[in-house]
Parts: C-alpha cells; structure tokens; sequence
C-alpha cells in the first residue's frame, strides 16, 4: 500500500506539474494574441496647435484621443490635426455628435440629422474611426430622457431610416456611424445592436460599446462579467470605439445606479480589458464623464495598473 501510494503521489505530482507547463504555455500563448490597448480621453486646456495638441495626449499617457473641435470647412486644420496625431500614433477615437434624432419638432430634428451627417464627414476627413450619437428618443423634454416607445418597433424603424440616410450621404470609406447603446432606448442589448446592424445593412455602420449603459437591472448589475463577455461575443468585429466608466449602487427605496470613477464601482475591469484586448482592429477605450483633470488621471491609473494585473498591454 505504502508502494502504491507513493508511486501514485509520484504519478499525480508529475501530472500536476505538466498541467502547470501546459497552462503556463497557453497563457503564453494567449498573451501573445491578445492587441495594445489604446487608453484615451480629453485633455484639459487642451493647446491649439495640432502638433502640441498630439503630444500632450501622449504625455498623459493616451493612444486616443477624442475628436479636437474644427469646422468641417477648415481643410487645413483638419489635414493638420490628422498628420500630428498620426505622427504621434494617437488615434482620434470618435466624432461625438450628442443630439436627438427623433426629437418631435420637425426643424429641429432636421437640423439635428444635418449636424451628425457632418460629424460623419469630418470623422472620414480627420481620420477618427467613427461618428457617434445615441439612437434619439421620443421624450418631449429630455433629449436623451425615457420614453416608453424608445423600445418600439417605430423606433427601431427610424433609427435604421436615419442611420441609412447619415451613412448614405456620406458615404464613408473608413469612417464608421454608431449608436451608443442605452438603458433605456435601442440598442440596449446585444441582441438588439445585432439586429439594427443587419436592419441598417451597411458596411460603415459599427458598435459603440459602453457596458455602464447596459446595466439597467439588479441582475445586469450583479451579472455585469457576462453582459460584457456576450457584448464581445455578438459584437466584437463590429466595435469601433468603448467608454469606461463605472456604477455604483446607490441603496434606497428603489433600484439607483449612479456613474462613478472607473475602479470605484462594481464593473467588472478584468473581463472587460481582457476582452478588449483580444480585438485585432483595436478599438479605443475613452474616459468620460468626470469633472477634473485629476479624476481622470486616476481613471487612467486604474485602468493601466488593472490592465497590468491581468496581462493587457497599453499603446
């Protein structure tokens, strides 16, 4: 017995060992798969000039960057931004174009349409991978507010009319549209961003993924690793650029999600860098929504040191 048991120890620890081999080789060999991620946001009292404009995105440590403010009609500060930020390998991550779309009053959604088209046109001239904007809402107040048919097959047909038209007019070759998804309008999942890519059935229309936005339930909340790994899974060819962020659960008498810092909430960073990471077209992932350059400098500080944690790399 003490013979078996011995040579049996020796069996099992040999095995253990070769698992030990073969796993550190797949990490290996996972790692090596796995694309820089290009880590971006704004930059504040952001210089004029193109040229200083890409270095100061490079000395905070940003491989993107977001849109710098120029008139569609200014070709040669459009030229200059693009050849400053490809000589300092900074992508510009995308053209935001925050406005409603479906709002009711006929002049100003016209006007709107107008003004994301040219967002779609300029990101095809400066360079920027896509020209992003929510789907709209039919909320008579609150641009991007709720409204029960935000849900509604009349939605759903209207984003796809609109997005026809934007992309149609331009006609981008490099240059993506995107809709950010929502908690409360189209895309709000998965599931329904596929089936708005298939509806639209253009080339140039892509995924925005910002995970935050989809959590709008306790079971999103609690669940959100795998809201982001089935985002990945559907979505990943089709993702041009993300936003970090982060939730928080604000107790009270009913469910309150509120933004936080990226690494003071309950998104789930791991999965969500390592998935990133896997992308072969490298999609950016932009920091917004906080107040002081201080705030998203420890953004970016979480975001690299988690990063690190879990052997993503950073461009």
């Amino acid at each position: 017995m003490n013979s078996l048991s011995r040579r049996t120890f020796l069996f099992r620890a040999a095995s253990t060992g070769s698992a030990l081999m073969l796993g550190s080789r797949l990490n290996a060999r996972d790692a090596a798969r796995d694309h820089a991620i290009r880590l971006g946001g704004p930059v504040f009292d952001a210089p004029a000039d193109p040229e200083e404009l890409a270095r100061a995105h490079r000395r905070l440590g940003y491989g993107a960057a977001y849109c710098p403010a120029v008139a569609l009609s200014d070709g040669d500060r459009i030229r200059a931004f693009r050849e400053a930020f490809q000589r300092h390998r900074v992508v510009i991550a995308e053209v935001g174009r925050w406005v409603n779309l479906l709002d009711a009053d006929a002049e100003k959604r016209a006007a709107n349409l107008k003004l994301v088209t040219e967002g779609l046109a300029l990101a095809e001239e400066i360079g920027a991978l896509c020209c992003v904007d929510i789907a709209g809402s039919f909320n008579p107040t609150v641009w991007y507010g709720p409204h029960p048919d935000n849900l509604s097959p009349r939605f759903f047909d209207a984003a796809v009319e609109n997005a026809r038209r934007i992309i149609d007019a331009v006609r981008p070759r490099r240059a993506k549209f995107c809709y950010e998804m929502m908690g409360w309008a189209l895309p709000d999942s998965p599931d329904n961003a596929r089936r708005l890519l298939r509806a639209v059935d253009r080339k140039a229309f892509g995924v925005h993924l910002d995970p935050a936005n989809l959590v709008n339930s306790p079971e999103r909340f609690y669940r959100n690793a795998a809201l982001i790994n089935e985002c990945f899974d559907k979505l990943g060819p089709w993702i041009v650029s993300c936003h970090a962020k982060d939730l928080a659960w604000e107790i009270e008498m009913n469910v309150h999600f509120r933004e936080v810092r990226p690494g003071t909430g309950s998104l789930d960073y791991s999965t969500f860098l390592r998935r990133l990471a896997r992308l072969p077209h490298q999609p950016p992932l932009m920091l917004e929504h906080l107040t002081t350059a201080e705030e998203y400098a420890a953004a970016a500080a979480f975001i690299v040191a988690k990063g690190t944690e879990v052997g993503v790399r950073f461009d």
